[in-house]
């Protein structure tokens, strides 16, 4: 083999891992947002702020079912209010789609919530739609939008 043709193997193979490893990025990504977007489910049910405060960017903004907008303290101050207890808080069908350059991760699905507010029974069926932006190597929630699905009948 003539030095030659072997640069043009080895370009040629370096090339190719460098093409592997960028296509398995998003998909390891998408699995980390994944594991994340449950430790906040987590967090949240148990009331965990340390947790939460660090899993949300310091601009976070939450929509929630009745069209109110919560900043990151004021998500954390409802998170943390005693007067709740969360007793189901579980997200189904969710797709975690990552863009941006492997740096934006946009999360939808469903999300179940059951419980307890003032001592008074209370019951969600929502959709949910989050993103999450890579902060060095870590991901943090940027936004989030919950909304009630309506239900239509003929």
């Amino acid at each position: 083999m003539t030095p030659r043709m072997a640069s043009k193997l080895m370009s040629g193979l370096l090339l190719c891992l460098t093409m592997r490893l960028a296509a398995q990025e998003p998909a390891g990504a998408a699995a980390q947002v994944r594991r994340l977007e449950e430790r906040w489910t987590a967090a949240y049910k148990e009331r965990d702020i340390n947790v939460l405060s660090t899993l949300l960017t310091e601009d976070f903004l939450i929509t929630v079912e009745d069209g109110s907008t919560y900043s990151k303290a004021g998500y954390i101050t409802h998170s943390a209010d005693p007067t709740v207890r969360v007793e189901v808080a579980e997200l189904s069908d969710l797709r975690v789609r990552v863009s941006g350059g492997g740096n934006v991760a946009v999360v939808t699905g469903a999300y179940h919530e059951k419980g307890l507010s003032n001592r008074k029974p209370y019951e969600y069926h929502d959709r949910l739609t989050d993103v999450w932006i890579r902060a060095g190597k870590s991901w943090r929630v940027l936004s989030s939008h919950y909304s009630v699905p309506l239900k239509i009948t003929f």
